[in-house]
């Protein structure tokens, strides 16, 4: 038997807007849920390439074309869950209630862009490749230890798959049934290195079966199947059952970082095919017009409060003062401890050029 039957590619309504299955995540309610955040998210992943492209944030990570597996992925999780993300994961942030000055502020290189709202457990975006594997694990161990049902939903790239880090943490995560649920959101390149030449495997999913851990394939262009998926795995840990590996079949759109040329290593037609049939927002929009329940002027009015939402978020943005960088010691330990306190002494000793 080849291994990959055992995780078929999981859709519940395709790239057309047909209903596959009956399942309960499939209302129209949800579909406009879904459809307002996705569109949100689409207008901020633009507004901030342009914020780049104008000079008025640094360096950018564009998501366009993941808003599925991201969408569908936060909405799962309740308040006092765990989420943590990648540089990329800002469609997931921002529907799981971080602000979006701070997101912006993150690309502005100040530290208000690590700190989420008061009550919100999200952290920092991760740039080292799948080090927020481990966190994730830990955090839910803890919370596991404390007696608590919080769990853990941690985001990371295919390429991530190939660190030691992954491995690591679905090894705990498996020995000790920590209650989270890991999830990869295969866009198919790690940068500029096709998912052929950093695994053998055919599919993520069925890395899960070394570690004993349940593994989904989900088509994470449909919004629709990935929430159904995650809400069964974060119900599952927050039972008590353990982890759960989701591969969410997906893609990229555009560049890895705005410093990065996609067309050097990558047809960048496949992108244009992509977006023409498999767009996980008009998805949405097709299954909504074969309900009887598309409504044009909804959609209008959604663009016109994104749009006033994110404008007030930049003006509110740049109207920030630049960070005080002794804030980079302050954070470390609950209370000031003497080596991190001589640093910050020595630090700003040689700033001050004394």
């Amino acid at each position: 038997m080849d291994v990959t039957e055992q995780f078929p590619f999981i859709q519940l309504v395709n790239g057309e807007g047909k209903q596959l299955e009956e399942n309960p995540s499939i209302t129209v309610a949800n579909a406009k849920r879904f459809y307002e955040q996705m569109m949100f998210s689409r207008m901020f992943d633009r507004k901030a390439v342009n914020l780049q492209r104008q000079g008025r944030i640094g360096t950018y990570a564009p998501f366009e074309g993941q808003e599925g597996a991201q969408i569908g992925s936060a909405l799962a999780l309740e308040d006092g869950d765990w989420m943590f993300p990648t540089y990329r994961d800002h469609a997931a942030t921002a529907a799981f209630g971080h602000s979006l000055v701070n997101i912006f502020l993150y690309w502005k290189g100040c530290i208000e862009g690590c700190v989420p709202p008061e009550g919100k457990h999200i952290f920092p975006p991760s740039v080292p490749i799948a080090s927020q594997i481990l966190h994730a694990t830990g955090t839910a161990w803890a919370e596991k230890k404390k007696g608590s049902d919080r769990v853990s939903l941690v985001y990371f790239g295919d390429g991530a798959t190939s660190e030691g880090d992954f491995h690591e943490g679905l090894n705990f995560a498996s020995v000790f049934q920590i209650p989270v649920v890991f999830f990869n959101q295969n866009n198919g390149y790690a940068i500029s290195v096709p998912i052929e030449r950093q695994m053998n495997t055919k599919t993520i999913a069925q890395k899960s079966l070394a570690y004993d851990m349940p593994g989904v394939r989900v088509d994470g262009n449909d919004v629709f199947a990935v929430y159904s998926e995650t809400l069964k795995a974060v119900e599952r840990a927050r039972k008590g059952e353990g982890p759960t590996l989701i591969e969410a079949v997906t893609w990229r759109y555009g560049a890895h970082t705005t410093t990065d040329e996609p067309s050097k290593y990558r047809d960048q037609g496949e992108s244009e095919r992509r977006r023409q049939t498999d767009d996980p927002i008009s998805r949405v929009e097709k299954y909504l017009k074969a309900e009887g329940s598309w409504d044009a002027d909804w959609e209008e009015e959604l663009k016109k409060k994104s749009e006033k939402r994110l404008q007030l978020a930049v003006e509110e943005m740049e109207k920030t003062k630049k960070s005080d960088e002794g804030l980079i010691f302050d954070h470390v330990f609950g209370t000031d401890v003497w080596p991190v306190q001589e640093q910050k002494e020595r630090f700003f000793h040689k700033e001050s050029g004394k």
